[in-house]
């Protein structure tokens, strides 16, 4: 971690009260990143805001800053809870941001409750109920809740949609649009909308539902261009996994994401790389809640160290010290890209990126590079970095013993004569 990803702007010189400095104190934040610059200024004095911003940039303290003042200014005894509603298009950035929330706003006496779905129904349910002050959720889960009348959108001041491209892609728009049309008017309440990209489908959300907000943009360039160190190969489709493997045992990744396009490739990329001896997870959109968590941890705490995600399982993905992003399969969304490689280099810290430009998805490049604005050098493939690769069912296998070192047919055998 370094520095220069910050500003000169300390916190203590923005109209932010004691109970929130604390805060940022104890989580060791002293000066603003150049979202938190240029955003929390027009915030902090009532203005709406559409920010573009890469994730890892801080616009998730930004906003949760900026609602912690709004809420503490109002001084009335009579608001209704939820006074502010957080909506993040997947239940790890909800996650993540519920747990900056707790971080940041420990001296404050707010009440927090973290909504989405795939698990905890009862358990969630249970919690809006309790007069929260912010509800932190995916758009599913609330809308399902609001509609049992678990809680009022009447008397919300705060809201915040997280990664709009996002609820864009993900189909959430109706959703958005329907929770925003039970609160109070724009005017009345303070609006605040981060994006990677102010594409038209967000300005337009923008300005239909907020109070003549300010566009706030950090270009893409701005943010990875000196953090993220961007490069490409050239592979035929049969070079690919021994390019992979090639670069894998030159770099020794200490951390790494691959993305791939399909959940069939990652299952594939799974058995091979574990075949080849390192420790992988493949991370598809229909895992199971809790078996995501599971390999979300182990990927935190170095039990594994190369996760294998499509786009949709990644998003949200908060996870330090990432020091590679591989792109297996070139994104065929050019936005996408750009949510890639801001897995790395997070917070001002460095990373490297690699895209293979395959015979199948190389018509993304030109797309790629006219977005961000920077042509991606194209490196050799050398012998060197060919791998010879394991296939799965060539991988030597152990016969498996019991607990007296029997072979398991033997072992069958003695249980069959002992419990006919």
């Amino acid at each position: 971690m370094n520095n220069t990803h910050l500003t000169q702007t300390r916190f203590s010189n923005l109209e932010l009260s004691d109970s929130i400095l604390h805060g940022l104190t104890d989580a060791g934040f002293k000066h603003c990143t150049p979202i938190q610059d240029r955003a929390l200024p027009l915030l902090l004095r009532g203005r709406d805001l559409a920010g573009q911003a890469q994730t890892g940039t801080g616009k998730t303290a930004a906003f949760l800053l900026a609602t912690f003042q709004h809420l503490i200014n109002d001084e009335s005894e009579l608001i209704k809870n939820p006074r502010a509603l957080i909506l993040a298009p997947t239940r790890e950035l909800a996650i993540q941001i519920h747990k900056d929330a707790l971080l940041l706003g420990k001296h404050l006496g707010l009440k927090f409750a973290l909504i989405y779905g795939g698990t905890d129904y009862q358990k969630q349910l249970d919690t809006i109920k309790s007069n929260v002050d912010i509800i932190i959720g995916t758009p599913g889960r609330v809308i399902d809740f609001y509609r049992q009348n678990a809680f009022t959108l009447d008397k919300v001041q705060v809201t915040v949609m997280d990664e709009a491209d996002r609820m864009f892609h993900l189909g959430f728009i109706k959703d958005i649009r329907y929770l925003l049309r039970r609160m109070p008017a724009p005017d009345l309440r303070l609006n605040m909308l981060f994006s990677a990209t102010l594409s038209y489908k967000v300005t337009e959300l923008a300005y239909e539902h907020m109070n003549n907000p300010e566009l706030v943009r950090i270009e893409t360039e701005e943010v990875t261009s000196k953090s993220i160190q961007q490069s490409a190969f050239c592979p035929a489709n049969d070079q690919k996994m021994p390019l992979l493997i090639g670069l894998l045992n030159h770099r020794q990744p200490q951390r790494s994401i691959i993305f791939v396009n399909t959940k069939r490739c990652a299952e594939q990329l799974d058995d091979m790389l574990n075949a080849n001896g390192y420790k992988t997870a493949a991370l598809s959109g229909d895992v199971p809640q809790d078996k995501r968590q599971r390999l979300l941890n182990d990927f935190k705490e170095n039990r594994i160290t190369l996760l294998i995600a499509t786009d949709v399982a990644a998003r949200g993905l908060h996870i330090p010290d990432v020091s590679h992003v591989i792109n297996y399969d070139l994104p065929q969304d050019v936005e996408d890209y750009v949510h890639r490689i801001g897995r790395t280099a997070r917070f001002g810290a460095s990373g490297e990126a690699i895209s293979f430009i395959c015979e199948q998805y190389a018509y993304s490049m030109p797309d790629i590079e006219d977005y961000i604005g920077q042509k991606i050098p194209v490196k050799a493939i050398t012998a060197d970095l060919l791998a010879d690769v394991i296939t799965p069912e060539k991988r030597p296998s152990k016969p498996k013993a019991d607990y007296k070192g029997k072979r398991p047919n033997q072992d069958k055998s003695r249980r069959a004569t002992t419990h006919p």
